[in-house]
């Protein structure tokens, strides 16, 4: 055996020790910053809550889902101004003077619109007319039922002995009471018309 040949100087029996190179590094897509999980999922942004209650739940993770957009709170119109004493004083006049126009027209079957249009517009201004609105429009109903019943009668051959003078006597009276009820407005006096009953206040 020649000098240059390599020999084992470790004694003979001992076992032969295998040097295992080191892992390679993790890809960069793989490591994980100090103080971060990889698996917990983005918090989602921040919103605001009323005072009181509570936010709704985070969209599930990975759908792509966002947060509905906040309702806004349904608009409410406005109270209606209240009208001065005059104008009051006008339309509850008013509501006596075309209640008896539309009566006459309509052979005493649409006179209530009238009337029934000028209690909607301004029942909310003016407590003096809608007490005098109202009362037109009572007028207009009781003559509405009045004259129906005297059309009814008048059909019949017996009936037409009643009926005609019913329908006389509530066309008339409707028109005074009508009649009365604009110069008690138009003088800004509170009055209720007699032997009408109050269907609406």
């Amino acid at each position: 055996m020649s000098d240059t040949t390599p020999h084992d100087d470790r004694p003979h029996g001992e076992p032969t020790e295998v040097v295992t190179p080191p892992p390679p590094p993790p890809p960069a897509s793989d490591r994980v910053e100090l103080g971060k999980t990889a698996d917990a999922p983005p918090l989602p942004p921040p919103f605001a809550t009323p005072s009181g209650s509570t936010p709704p739940p985070p969209p599930p993770h990975g759908t792509g889902q966002q947060l509905p957009p906040p309702v806004a709170p349904p608009a409410y119109a406005p109270p209606a101004a209240p009208i001065s004493p005059q104008e009051e004083k006008t339309w509850g006049m008013l509501s006596h003077v075309i209640g008896a126009i539309a009566m006459v027209a309509s052979a005493g079957f649409l006179g209530f619109v009238g009337s029934l249009v000028i209690y909607v517009m301004y029942k909310d201004r003016g407590p003096f007319v809608r007490a005098h609105a109202a009362n037109s429009l009572n007028v207009q109903i009781a003559a509405f039922i009045g004259s129906v019943i005297g059309w009814i009668l008048t059909i019949t051959i017996i009936g037409a002995i009643i009926g005609i003078p019913i329908l006389i006597v509530v066309f008339v009276g409707a028109l005074i009471l009508h009649v009365l009820g604009a110069v008690k407005a138009n003088n800004g006096e509170w009055w209720t018309p007699p032997l009408v009953p109050t269907f609406v206040r």
